[in-house]
C-alpha cells in the first residue's frame, strides 16, 4: 500500500473525515512532490494537493497521481472548506505538532462549521517510523554518497585547510555525486573545538588532535547520517585510548542489535564501557542514537530517556554513535545507520573505515 492509503487507514480507524497537511516533509512524504507552498487535504475519497501557479507545472508532473492537483483562484483554505462540504466531511485532523496557534485559530475560523482537531502529525510520526523496503532502498543510496564522500576527504585532508574548507569540501562533493542536498549543516571540528558535539566550523586551519566529521546527504527526500573522527598530527597514547574507547563502545552497542533489542539497554552498554574509565565518566553527554528518515532526528530515541518497552523493531532506522567530550581539549565520535530490514534481519548502512587515521 502507498503512504497515503496507509495514512487513510490511520484517519479511519481515529475517525476523522479528513486531513489538512501543512507541514512540508508530510506533504512530500504523502504526495512524493517536493514543494513550499501550499497544503494537502487528504480525505476519505479524492485526496488533492493545493498550490500556486510557481509549483502547479511540477506539481502535474511530479506527485503521485492518487492526488488531484489544483490551483485555486482564491484562497487556498476557502478551497478546502469546500472540498470538505463535497466529500461530506465533517471532522478534520490537522497537525498538532507543526500547526501554529494564530493558525490553527485560521482555520477554526475559515472552517467554521467543522470539528478541527489535532491528531495527524502523531499518525504519521508513527507511519515514517516504520520504513519500507523503497525508503530503506532510497537511504541505503544516501549512505552511499557519505560514505564516498568520506573516501574522497581521506585523500583531500591535510592539515593547512579550515574546518569551513572541510565542511565545504564535503557538502560539494556529495551534491555532485548524487545528493539533492546535505541532509544538515556539516560539523567539521578539530581540536578544542571538537569537544562540542555539534560545534561549529571556523575558518581556521586544522587545530592537532582529534577531527570529527558528522555529515549525511539527502537524496529523494531521505537523508543519512554518520561521523568519522581523524587525528591532526600523530596520534599519542590518550588520544589512542579515548578513540580505542568510544569504537569499542560503538562495536558492543552494534553486536548487540537485533530484533526485539531495548533502546535503553542499547544505550547503557555503550555509557557502561566509557564511564568505567574515571577521566571519561560523565565525558558521554548524549544519548547513543535517533531515528532517521525524512527527517535527520526523529523517532526513535536510542537512549537512557527512551520510552519504556521501546525496542528495535522492522523498519526502524537508528544511529549508533557513542562520543567523548573532554571540554577545552577535543573530542571523538564514531557514528553508523543501521536498521531492523522487513525481514527482521540487522543491517548496517554504513561503510566507511573505522581505522584511526593520522593526517600528517
Amino acid at each position: 500500500m502507498s503512504h497515503l492509503q496507509n495514512f487513510k487507514l490511520e484517519l479511519e480507524k481515529a475517525g476523522f473525515d479528513a486531513a489538512i497537511i501543512s507541514e512540508k516533509i508530510n506533504q512530500r512524504y504523502l504526495s512524493d512532490f517536493d514543494f513550499d507552498d501550499g497544503l494537502v487535504l487528504v480525505t476519505g475519497g479524492q485526496s488533492y494537493l493545493i498550490t500556486d501557479f510557481r509549483y502547479i507545472e511540477a506539481a502535474h508532473a511530479q506527485a503521485t497521481k492518487e492526488m488531484e492537483v489544483l490551483m485555486p483562484k482564491g484562497g487556498q483554505l476557502l478551497c478546502i472548506a469546500g472540498l470538505l462540504a463535497d466529500n461530506g466531511c465533517k471532522r478534520v485532523a490537522v497537525e498538532e505538532s507543526g500547526l501554529s496557534i494564530a493558525n490553527f485559530a485560521r482555520y477554526q475560523k475559515v472552517l467554521e462549521g467543522y470539528t478541527v482537531e489535532g491528531g495527524a502529525s502523531a499518525m504519521l510520526d508513527g507511519l515514517r517510523l516504520v520504513k519500507d523496503e523503497k525508503e530503506l532502498a532510497t537511504i541505503a543510496r544516501a549512505q552511499e554518497i557519505t560514505d564516498a564522500a568520506y573516501a574522497h576527504m581521506l585523500k583531500w585532508l591535510r592539515p593547512d585547510v579550515t574546518e569551513i574548507e572541510v565542511a565545504l569540501e564535503i557538502e560539494f562533493f556529495m551534491r555532485n555525486n548524487g545528493a539533492e542536498a546535505a541532509a544538515f549543516d556539516t560539523v567539521a571540528v578539530s581540536g578544542t573545538n571538537s569537544s562540542r558535539p555539534h560545534g561549529v566550523p571556523r575558518r581556521c586551519k586544522l587545530e592537532k588532535g582529534f577531527l570529527t566529521m558528522d555529515f549525511g546527504a539527502r537524496v529523494d527526500g531521505y537523508c543519512s547520517d554518520m561521523t568519522r573522527t581523524v587525528v591532526i598530527g600523530k596520534a599519542d597514547a590518550e588520544i589512542k585510548h579515548l578513540y580505542d574507547t568510544v569504537l569499542t563502545a560503538q562495536l558492543a552497542a552494534l553486536d548487540a542489535l537485533c530484533e526485539g533489542a531495548s533502546y535503553r539497554e542499547l544505550d547503557k552498554i555503550a555509557r557502561d564501557i566509557i564511564d568505567a574509565y574515571p577521566q571519561y565518566k560523565g565525558a558521554f553527554g548524549h544519548s547513543l542514537g535517533h531515528g532517521v528518515g525524512m527527517l535527520i532526528h526523529e523517532d526513535p530515541r536510542v537512549s537512557f530517556a527512551a520510552k519504556e518497552g521501546s525496542v528495535l523493531s522492522r523498519g526502524h532506522v537508528i544511529t549508533v554513535e557513542p562520543g567523548i567530550y573532554l571540554e577545552g581539549k577535543y573530542g571523538c565520535r564514531i557514528e553508523d545507520m543501521v536498521c531492523l530490514d522487513t525481514a527482521g534481519k540487522v543491517r548496517n548502512f554504513t561503510k566507511s573505515t573505522k581505522e584511526m587515521i593520522e593526517i600528517l
